[in-house]
C-alpha cells in the first residue's frame, strides 16, 4: 500500500513501488476473459472469487498474487507469464571501437554474442604485413574499397560486394589494395578474433 495525494493506494500502479511490468497483468487478464466470452461475473464465480476483487485486479486496483492470479489463469487456459511484459533489453550494442596501427575495429555484436562480427577499416600501407598463422577461421565482406587477400600462395584483391571465407592455419594477410582505406565486415571464430582483434 502506498498513498498519493493523501489517499492509501491498494494495487498494481506506477509510483507505488511495484514493478511497472506488473501494470498490464490486469489488462492482459480482462482481454483473456473477454477473448473467451466470459463476463466478470462469470469468472469471478468460477475462480471462487468475490465480484469486487476480480474487478479490482482487471483496474489496477488491486496487487496480482499468485493466490489470484492460479485460479483465473487456469480458468482461462492461459500461463502467469502470459500477463507478464516481457523484458525488452536494449537491442543496441555499446561497444568502443578502437584503432591499432591504423587498422580501426568497431566490434558489432555484444562482448557476450556467440558470434562475434566486426567491422574493420585498413589503411592504405606503404609496405605489406607479414603474413600470420594461427587456429581459426575468418569470413571477410568487402563494404568499400579494396581489399588485398594474400593467402599462402594467392594474392588476390577483392572489390566491394565481395567475400572470402579461408582457414587462418595457412600464412595470410589482409590490408587495403591501393590509395583508398577498405572497410570490411568481419566474423572469426573464438581463435580469429583473439588474434585479429588483439593486434600486438
Amino acid at each position: 500500500m502506498c498513498t498519493r495525494g493523501g489517499t492509501a493506494v491498494t494495487g498494481v500502479e506506477k509510483g507505488c513501488g511495484v514493478p511497472e511490468e506488473l501494470d498490464q497483468v490486469g489488462p492482459r487478464l480482462r482481454a483473456a476473459r473477454r477473448d473467451r466470452g466470459l463476463t466478470l461475473e462469470e469468472t469471478a464465480r468460477s475462480a471462487n472469487m468475490s465480484l469486487s476483487t476480480l474487478s479490482r485486479l482487471e483496474s489496477g486496483k488491486r496487487q496480482a498474487s499468485l493466490e489470484l492470479l492460479v485460479p483465473l489463469t487456469r480458468l482461462l487456459g492461459i500461463r502467469i507469464d502470459d500477463l507478464l511484459q516481457p523484458e525488452v533489453r536494449d537491442p543496441r550494442v555499446h561497444r568502443t571501437a578502437v584503432t591499432r596501427h591504423g587498422i580501426t575495429i568497431a566490434p558489432l555484436a555484444p562482448d557476450s554474442s556467440a558470434i562475434q562480427t566486426y567491422k574493420i577499416t585498413y589503411p592504405p600501407m606503404d609496405t605489406l604485413p607479414e603474413l600470420r598463422v594461427h587456429d581459426g577461421f575468418e569470413w571477410v565482406y568487402v563494404l568499400t574499397g579494396k581489399l588485398r587477400l594474400r593467402l599462402g600462395e594467392q594474392d588476390l584483391v577483392l572489390t566491394r560486394g565481395e567475400a572470402a571465407e579461408f582457414d587462418t592455419r595457412v600464412p595470410h594477410s589482409l590490408s587495403a589494395a591501393g590509395s583508398a582505406p577498405a572497410q570490411v565486415l568481419s566474423i572469426f571464430n573464438s581463435e580469429g578474433e583473439r588474434m585479429h582483434t588483439h593486434l600486438s
